[in-house]
């Protein structure tokens, strides 16, 4: 009788503990349910960004172009001023005097020159001496024209319209000729130069045209988009060696002017994707360089599939190639799956997953 109770209380233990591993192996074996989805089509436009320098078309230096003291500065700094607005004056005494001088020499030399050709008529002097009469007469002419020019640098006037730039002199200083007194800008017109790398600009001649005359659009230091739009004028000179760059113009109005001189902002040039392929950012993981996401096949296994990214948006990425628009892919436990992986998924459409993601396209 023991040995039959022990032998049945043994098969009740077998049963049971069978039971339990079976029960472990199904709990071990059952399919993780992941998210995924499919990818979708949508026409893009994004702007790609070149740091720009903002220069007035019309910006030069204003300097000094004779010696003397500063005697009157009738401008102020950030000042707006008009063509041939007095901006400074030097004194001029000095130059008054030997232009005062000058023109007395010059009256001499046409006194003397008369009463020679007065002899000159009466055959009384030789035709050289009333030769060499005339030549010391267009001597002090000439004379007088250069001392009244150099009395006229003392009054330093507005060559342009325009905005003042910063004093670099004060009245009373003793200047030399060619010192700087300030600089003047025409803002009315601007230009931004902005350097694009090699690769993007051979795109533009292969692909896009050499992108002179499209409009560009210019975000300013505040991260503002400025309200007016400018086109692209030229290409400048030859690539910078050193940077791998070529540099591009762009002219941009400015009625209000708001922008000034040596301003610095950022190009924003649109290239337009129609009818692009876009998949979420987070399905896709990066392996040696290269981006791979993870498409679920007919067998509802993993493959692990390599694809070609050609633009970046907020939370997407436009594809160029490795992908068809069929292809379900995955989006969430990417790390804790392998290729060959069997799944079981919650396919949610792309109309549900990207308003998620913070789409912003035009």
């Amino acid at each position: 009788m023991i040995t039959k109770l022990s032998v049945f209380l043994s098969l009740i233990a077998a049963l049971f503990l069978n039971g339990c591993n079976h029960a472990e192996h199904e709990a071990h074996h059952e399919l993780p349910k992941l998210e995924a989805t499919t990818l979708f089509r949508k026409d893009v436009s994004l702007p790609r960004q070149y740091v720009g320098l903002i220069e007035a078309i019309m910006h030069i230096e204003i300097r000094a172009l004779e010696k003397g003291y500063l005697e009157s500065i009738f401008v102020d700094e950030g000042q707006w001023i008009k063509e041939g607005q007095p901006m400074f004056e030097l004194m001029a005494k000095v130059y008054q005097a030997e232009f005062e001088t000058a023109k007395a020499e010059a009256q001499f030399a046409k006194i003397e020159y008369l009463n020679t050709k007065g002899l000159a008529d009466e055959n009384i002097v030789s035709p050289n001496e009333l030769a060499l009469a005339k030549a010391k007469l267009d001597k002090a002419n000439a004379k007088v024209m250069l001392m009244q020019t150099r009395l006229g640098f003392t009054d330093i006037r507005a060559p342009f319209d325009g905005v003042m730039g910063r004093f670099h002199a004060r009245i009373g200083s003793l200047l030399d000729e060619g010192d700087l007194l300030t600089e003047l800008s025409d803002i009315r017109q601007l230009w931004v130069y902005f350097n694009v790398p090699e690769a993007d600009y051979l795109n533009f001649k292969m692909e896009e045209g050499d992108k002179l005359g499209e409009a560009v659009q210019l975000k300013m230091a505040n991260g503002e988009i400025y309200e007016h739009t400018g086109v692209i004028e030229r290409i400048v000179g030859d690539f910078d060696n050193s940077f791998g760059t070529i540099q591009f113009r762009a002219l941009f109005p400015n009625p209000d002017k708001i922008l000034r001189h040596d301003e610095t902002g950022t190009i924003l040039l649109t290239k337009h994707y129609p009818n692009a392929m876009i998949i979420p950012q987070k399905a896709v993981f990066e392996i040696m360089d290269k981006n791979y996401v993870y498409v679920i096949n007919e067998e509802e296994k993993l493959e692990q599939r390599l694809i070609h990214i050609e633009a970046e948006m907020t939370k997407l990425f436009l594809i160029k190639e490795g992908l068809n628009e069929s292809d379900r892919v995955l989006l969430e436990g990417i790390r804790r799956v392998s290729p060959g992986d069997k799944v079981s998924i919650n396919l949610r459409p792309p109309e549900e997953i990207v308003p998620e993601l913070e789409l912003y396209t035009e």
